[in-house]
């Protein structure tokens, strides 16, 4: 079973590419952030005819996150993160396909730091660790997928250069704890598992030719817990889709379970 997370940066824009990347790489379970759309206008009907049933969270020009699942509609277990009634972004969605649970997230990025929106990046952080920590002890395998906004380390593998990045909130000590506090329940990051120490990036930002120049940084993850730890088979970047045209500045993050 081939799970897959990309943060598609709109997906009524970037249509033609996600249903070509679909066509060509046929993920069973699919996992889109940022798909900025309002919940009537996410593209519902052209996925379906592409083989993909959907569950999404819209937030209109921000946000939202999205469940695709092919031949089949994933079904619904918990729509947004619990922890804060006042939190309206489209940020969290948790499915279940074929017996896996899937958590599909947009971690708040955080800048700039210090301020609110950092605040409410760490404040966030805390409420996934009190889901995650659930979702962890389940038997069955759960994969929390998505756009973490986190840069764990300044080495190569995670980052082209630190230099120009210092003061941005994806590298703060905060936002490192926070990610090293969740990994420590157990949860295991695929790609780090299968490819340690190398660069396996999956974002590279549209200025200062930095795609050209595979001046990346990894902050999207899928995070098995030790059920489906237990079935990965294969994990990997898709990291030609960074460079199509209309292209996402983050490319495909996927995993194969056995």
């Amino acid at each position: 079973m081939k799970i897959a997370t990309w943060n598609i940066n709109g997906v009524n824009g970037r249509l033609p590419v996600l249903k070509s990347w679909l066509a060509e790489a046929a993920p069973d379970v699919v996992c889109l952030q940022e798909i900025k759309t309002s919940q009537a206008t996410f593209p519902a009907a052209a996925l379906e005819e592409a083989g993909y049933g959907a569950l999404w969270i819209g937030e209109k020009a921000y946000n939202g996150v999205a469940i695709l699942a092919r031949e089949g509609t994933p079904l619904e277990v918990l729509r947004g993160l619990p922890g804060d009634g006042k939190d309206v972004q489209s940020r969290y969605l948790e499915a279940a396909v074929e017996g896996i649970l899937v958590a599909c997230l947009y971690l708040p990025n955080g800048n700039p730091q210090p301020g609110p929106k950092f605040d409410y990046k760490l404040a966030w952080f805390e409420r996934l660790h009190r889901r995650a920590a659930e979702l962890i002890k389940l038997p069955e395998p759960v994969i929390l997928a998505g756009d973490f906004n986190v840069v764990p380390t300044n080495e190569l593998a995670d980052i082209y250069n630190p230099r120009s990045w210092l003061d941005d909130a994806l590298l703060q000590p905060e936002s490192r704890a926070a990610w090293r506090t969740l990994l420590a329940q157990g949860w295991t990051d695929a790609i780090g598992k299968l490819h340690p120490g190398q660069p396996m990036y999956t974002f590279w930002d549209y200025f200062r030719q930095r795609w050209p120049r595979n001046a990346g940084l990894r902050i999207d993850f899928l995070l098995l817990n030790p059920a489906a730890a237990k079935r990965l088979k294969a994990a990997g970047v898709d990291r030609e889709m960074r460079g199509v045209e209309k292209a996402s500045d983050h490319a495909p993050v996927w995993v194969e379970l056995g």
